[in-house]
């Protein structure tokens, strides 16, 4: 019982610091998450401690826990697993998609230009489930681990770094995204592997700049 509530607070709280409700700087202490969601502190502790190891947390002894910032160094790694992952991703999938993929990827999509203007965080999201939707298909476990961590990590960087958001509006991102649906669609593993890696590169360059 104490595992699964366990893996329900981490679930909840890593949702919190990535969404940047839990900010940056704020301290956590168990007894005042035990109270509020009315458990004990054992499994309060469990999940701490798992965020702890994920990075989320820096634990301070005998005050609680520390929710890490996110700095240019954690953008520039995830980033760059994501650049020598995604284009091989996008080949693999390319050689094996379904007609369903293709209709799911459309529709993320469409989401991510509806709300381009309006709200960009949601545009964010859909562009994010747009590749996860690809690293699924993928088949690889192991992969799809490692690029949904990634994935956390970037829509974190834009909660917690506003400065993202005005990106996730611009028609390149979305224009970037139809190119790879185009290439899939096709099943040109080589066209798809081109556009995701020219991708990855404008979203390096647009959290990160020429440098």
């Amino acid at each position: 019982m104490s595992s699964s509530l366990s893996e329900k607070l981490v679930g909840i709280l890593r949702d919190r610091i990535n969404r940047g409700e839990l900010a940056p700087g704020t301290l956590v202490i168990e007894p005042a998450l035990a109270q509020e969601f009315e458990v004990s502190k054992t499994p309060v502790r469990e999940s701490l401690r798992q965020l702890a190891s994920e990075g989320l947390l820096q634990v301070l002894p005998k005050k609680g826990y520390l929710v890490r910032p996110i700095s240019l160094n954690d953008v520039y790694e995830v980033l760059e697993l994501r650049c020598l992952l995604e284009p091989h991703v996008a080949g693999q999938v390319a050689m094996m998609h379904s007609a369903d993929l293709v209709v799911q990827l459309a529709g993320h999509l469409e989401d991510q230009e509806k709300f381009a203007i309006s709200d960009p965080i949601s545009s964010m999201h859909a562009a994010q489930r747009f590749h996860s939707a690809l690293c699924a298909a993928s088949r690889n476990s192991r992969l799809v681990a490692v690029l949904e961590g990634c994935y956390a990590q970037t829509a974190r960087a834009h909660y917690v770094l506003p400065a993202m958001q005005p990106y996730m509006s611009q028609s390149d991102e979305l224009a970037e995204h139809r190119r790879i649906l185009a290439a899939i669609q096709g099943s040109d593993a080589a066209a798809a592997t081109e556009a995701m890696a020219v991708h990855m590169e404008s979203i390096r360059r647009a959290m990160l700049g020429n440098d």
